[in-house]
């Protein structure tokens, strides 16, 4: 039996509201096949009030075991690192998180607000917002750089907006049943089961992607990397491997990825005030290589796929 204590901070529920939506497993498989005791939880648990403060006390204190400590939103710092805009059970959010995080035999942040800061982190960042252990890119955040639970690990990321909700409950199998070591981490602490493939993995836009063959928008066979900037060439998640409900992604309906698991996300430019910047011209900076790819490496590929293209991606999209 894990026992599972679920906090909100500076977030919009968008996470909760995936996670209660999650297939395999469900929920409700979590709590009857896998042994997972959900303590509280700000949707679905029945304390309220002082219950949930005695709670919180009895894990802080020992009296009860906190296996593992989920937080979904942005850690709230402000007005002046006082926390006070985020206040919960009489004291400031951040205060709850500091001394639950150091008690949980594993912590999971969930969503891009408490995994990097997210939306509320945007400058000119009023609230002061931050993620658990990274400020966008930037190891530390709330908790720190040298930040480990009690079960060895840093903070356990599964970023996106929303994450995907087998993402989350998966992990959660995973810490439950002993597993969770043997799950690999990436430089952003995210478990490489989800996040090593890129977006477009799967996309049915790959072949044009690769070919550099632009369309229009709405248009099944062009490439939205040119007409709107999608920025599954260096985004790393498995929205084409594990469809979302089921069923389809972003990129299979022909929206653009907006790159909301990588860290960076949401990819904003202060001069033109968009809270949604993205690239739309692939070969003119750096990051328009996808990540991990040298310029020189990615247009030879780039130029191969042109002549003879069979690469991953393309043999996803035709399962």
């Amino acid at each position: 039996m894990a026992n599972v204590l679920w906090l909100q901070g500076g977030a919009c529920s968008g996470n909760t509201m995936s996670f209660l939506n999650a297939e395999e497993p469900t929920v409700i498989e979590l709590v009857t096949d896998f042994g997972v005791n959900i303590l509280w939880h700000p949707s679905v648990g029945l304390e309220i009030g002082e219950q949930v403060t005695d709670l919180m006390n009895d894990l802080i204190k020992g009296k009860k075991q906190l296996d593992i400590f989920v937080f979904e939103g942005s850690i709230v710092q402000g007005p002046n690192n006082t926390g006070t805009m985020n206040y919960f059970c009489d004291r400031p959010m951040k205060d709850w998180v500091k001394e639950l995080a150091a008690v949980a035999a594993y912590t999971v942040a969930i969503g891009d607000c408490a995994t990097w800061g997210g939306i509320p982190a945007v400058p000119p960042n009023p609230s002061e917002s931050t993620g658990m252990q990274f400020h966008k890119q930037k190891l530390g955040g709330f908790l720190g750089a040298n930040y480990k639970s009690k079960g060895g690990l840093p903070v356990i990321n599964i970023p996106g907006c929303p994450a995907h909700p087998d993402w989350i409950t998966q992990i959660l199998v995973a810490i439950s049943t002993g597993r969770i070591k043997d799950v690999l981490i990436d430089e952003y602490h995210r478990p490489k089961t989800f996040f090593t493939d890129f977006v477009q993995t799967g996309c049915p836009n790959v072949n044009n992607f690769a070919q550099k063959i632009d369309g229009h928008f709405g248009k099944r066979g062009g490439c939205l990397f040119y007409e709107v900037g999608c920025r599954g060439p260096m985004t790393r998640a498995s929205c084409n491997r594990i469809l979302w409900n089921r069923q389809s992604s972003k990129t299979r309906v022909n929206h653009p990825c907006l790159g909301c698991t990588e860290p960076g996300f949401p990819h904003h430019d202060l001069v033109k005030g968009s809270v949604f910047k993205s690239l739309k011209y692939l070969g003119f900076l750096p990051q328009d290589v996808p990540t991990g790819e040298g310029r020189l490496k990615y247009y030879i590929r780039a130029g191969w796929e042109k002549i003879l293209p069979t690469n991953k991606a393309l043999k996803e999209t035709s399962k």
